[in-house]
């Protein structure tokens, strides 16, 4: 959004979920890339909060929305479930409040493929129920999809639900598989491998999402949930399989029982997404890992956020009020 010329809010409380400084990093390198502090904004502070945020929504008057903010993580979810409904639905119920009485034109905002729970298809689509979640994080995402499709009933409101699978990438958070297990096997630690492998997930390149976000942002709908894919799996065993391939080194494997909450595979059905938004995932996953590989080495040559569990910047660049981090929001205007 940014490069394109728009102006960018950006909310977010910088809290302990994983490492602060990374999250810092991440505001370091948006400053140093666009250096106008004029068309670059920064509040640090929870989106739970009303005062806090109707004053940020009085100073900035954004007319775009885009909320990526939550607390993210099945497992976690299941260990505190009450940080999961105060964060993601509170957080949710508060911007689309905010949003309604400022008159925001378009809110888009970060829904989750765990929606679907142990869905059977073979391809998720937005058509089928979502009523059996499989988890509190889950069941907190369907949460702000029903409160969306009040907001918009109620207000007029313009809401895009996007369901995002598995995302992945440069900056990545540091407690997802993909961060971990590159940083794991480069580091010849022990790679905890939960079930017996054949487990799947549609994992979508960060630049894909990206690409979806700013699609949503710029197509209004009324209403409307969109899968965001790349529309086809990678098993649990070829994904260390290529993390191995690429890193150049054998993991140290210690294979685990399932975990409470998980799901045996994810796949989206993107149709609606491709028809309406024009969206279509361009990178493979292959191609991704090693992006990612790359960028991991490259990071600790030059040192850069290094400490005991990795190194991460989360790839959620601002776009509109964008939430992103357990509460951030990013707010755009032009």
């Amino acid at each position: 959004l940014l490069e394109r010329g728009d102006d960018v809010v950006i909310i977010d409380e910088l809290n302990e979920y994983y490492d602060v400084r990374i999250k810092e990093s991440n505001i370091k390198l948006l400053r140093t890339k666009f250096p106008d502090s004029k068309r670059l904004t920064f509040y640090k502070g929870d989106i739970c909060d009303e005062s806090f945020l109707q004053n940020v929504f009085k100073t900035e008057k954004p007319k775009w929305v885009c909320h990526m903010a939550a607390r993210a993580g099945v497992r976690p979810s299941i260990e505190d479930p009450f940080v999961y409904i105060h964060s993601n639905i509170k957080g949710t119920t508060q911007l689309m409040e905010m949003s309604h009485k400022f008159g925001v034109e378009n809110f888009v905002f970060a829904s989750s493929s765990s929606v679907y729970g142990g869905s059977k298809s073979t391809f998720f689509s937005e058509e089928e129920s979502v009523d059996n979640p499989v988890s509190p994080y889950a069941a907190s995402k369907k949460a702000c999809e029903l409160l969306a499709y009040t907001y918009h009933h109620l207000y007029n409101l313009n809401v895009s639900a996007l369901r995002f699978f598995t995302v992945y990438g440069p900056r990545g958070r540091p407690d997802m598989a993909p961060f971990k297990f590159i940083d794991r096997v480069s580091r010849g630690l022990e790679l905890q491998q939960f079930g017996d492998g054949s487990s799947s997930r549609d994992y979508t390149y960060i630049s894909d999402i990206v690409d979806g976000i700013v699609r949503a942002i710029d197509r209004p709908h009324p209403y409307e949930v969109f899968n965001l894919g790349k529309g086809n799996g990678t098993s649990l065993k070829d994904f260390i399989g290529l993390v191995q391939k690429h890193v150049g080194k054998e993991a140290n494997i210690t294979v685990l029982p399932d975990q409470p909450g998980d799901v045996p595979y994810t796949c989206a059905n993107v149709d609606k997404a491709h028809e309406l938004l024009g969206y279509k995932a361009k990178v493979s996953f292959e191609e991704g890992i090693c992006r990612t590989v790359k960028w991991y080495k490259e990071t600790y040559e030059s040192n850069i956020c290094q400490n005991n569990e990795g190194t991460s910047v989360d790839q959620s660049l601002p776009s509109t009020i964008i939430t992103a981090s357990p509460t951030q929001v990013s707010l755009k205007s032009r």
